[in-house]
């Protein structure tokens, strides 16, 4: 029983020291001086004049949002596809409790105005 999860424990420990690598690599190699234009508040460029905070439009962030929902959407329905013929009944009857799911967001989004640039 043991002997079947070393492998587990492999890669947990494989996956901890190359964390722990990056960590210590980067801690080494980072410059120890401080230099004054790191603090400025551009590296490069001309000063700024005036505010500098730009408040978006959340529209911006809604219609962002939508499509990483249905980036995902794609995602998970390609291999559903490529496979479709020896999935059988069962998985077709979750895509499509999974499709109308993300219809309910999508008709939630362009009820609530998500959709329309103002």
């Amino acid at each position: 029983m043991l002997s079947e999860w070393v492998g587990v424990l492999l890669f947990l420990v494989g996956g901890l020291a190359v964390g722990a690598g990056g960590i210590l690599t980067a801690f080494l190699i980072a410059p120890r001086r401080r230099q004054g234009s790191k603090y400025e508040p551009y590296e490069c460029g001309m000063e700024t004049i005036g505010p500098t905070w730009v408040q978006f439009k959340t529209s911006y962030f809604l219609y962002a949002l939508l499509f990483v929902i249905f980036d995902v959407e794609t995602i998970y329905l390609y291999p559903w596809a490529v496979k479709f013929q020896s999935l059988g009944l069962f998985a077709f009857i979750e895509m499509i409790i999974f499709i109308f799911i993300l219809v309910v967001g999508l008709w939630y989004a362009w009820k609530e105005g998500a959709l329309e640039w103002k």
